[in-house]
């Protein structure tokens, strides 16, 4: 029976382990077939090797589609690489494997620990402050008075609009359409939006906040693959206040912050189902699905 991995994508980490899969030899080697790439947005379909731009799904499986995604495109087991607050793709990969008994691995970058030694900001508060959700930003009034840049992608961005009078905002987002739409549509003026993807250098990301004379950035827990550190660091040394989103708590049945394992387990899984598909056409298999594009 023809079945497929499903790799959750769209972090750098699975562009690294997806540029490692042909490099396993002749009894290692996928069939492009067995294995299923989902991103949520276009530009990220740009992360992986040109050799694997016909397995890649671009778009978001409504809650109704799901069980019919699992059927039709096959489904054999989930190795989920997303990002460490994409919960709610999260919690929908879980309900999935439990649902149909399928192997499922969440592999999630490791975290950085709190600074060891914390700093002032140039008004002598706690340069470093975690916070268990968005909503301790404007439920404990962080924003007033402030001149804050946004880290955090765009998704949220609608609830600063009611802050754009009461606070200096900026905001750093990817660069695309949707996510330049939101950030106008929330208020942003076009010279307070900066559209680049992560990670910056940290000369770039310094020369940012003394440029627009940030006081405080928010940033999510998104480990070293989003520039958690240099964020610590730069912050520590220029008297900013770093306001730090705690990642969202998820119940893993099964974990690894080591991409090797994660690598092992697309081997394992995938590699069962190559010969199933070896007579399958290359090409014409991911288009013939309802899904894509959404």
């Amino acid at each position: 029976m023809r079945r497929r991995l499903w790799l959750i994508g769209g972090t750098q980490e699975s562009r690294q382990l997806v540029a490692r899969l042909p490099a396993f030899g002749t009894d290692a080697t996928l069939v492009p077939a067995a294995l299923l790439i989902t991103v949520t947005t276009e530009a990220a379909r740009s992360l992986y090797p040109p050799e694997w731009a016909d397995q890649i799904w671009v778009g978001q499986v409504a809650a109704p589609q799901v069980d019919d995604f699992v059927r039709d495109y096959q489904i054999g087991a989930i190795l989920d690489l997303s990002h460490p607050f994409a919960a709610q793709i999260s919690c929908q990969a879980i309900a999935l494997a439990q649902h149909h008994q399928l192997p499922y691995l969440r592999y999630e970058r490791a975290a950085i620990e709190p600074p060891l030694k914390t700093w002032r900001d140039r008004r002598g508060r706690p340069g470093w402050v975690e916070l268990a959700q968005f909503a301790d930003l404007w439920q404990a009034d962080y924003l007033s008075q402030e001149r804050t840049l946004l880290t955090i992608g765009s998704r949220l961005l609608p609830h600063f609009a009611p802050w754009q009078t009461k606070s200096d905002l900026f905001v750093r987002i990817l660069p695309s359409p949707p996510a330049l739409a939101a950030a106008l549509a929330a208020g942003f003026a076009p010279d307070r939006i900066l559209a680049l993807r992560p990670p910056l250098s940290p000369a770039l990301e310094k020369a940012l906040w003394q440029q627009w004379h940030i006081t405080q950035v928010v940033t999510k827990a998104s480990g070293t693959a989003g520039g958690e550190d240099h964020k610590q660091a730069i912050a520590a040394e220029l008297g900013v206040r770093l306001l730090q989103i705690a990642r969202p708590q998820v119940p893993y049945p099964q974990q690894t912050d080591r991409l090797d394992t994660a690598l092992q387990f697309a081997i394992r899984y995938a590699t069962q189902w190559c010969d199933d598909w070896r007579s399958a056409p290359s090409n014409s298999w991911l288009g013939t699905a309802p899904y894509r594009p959404i």
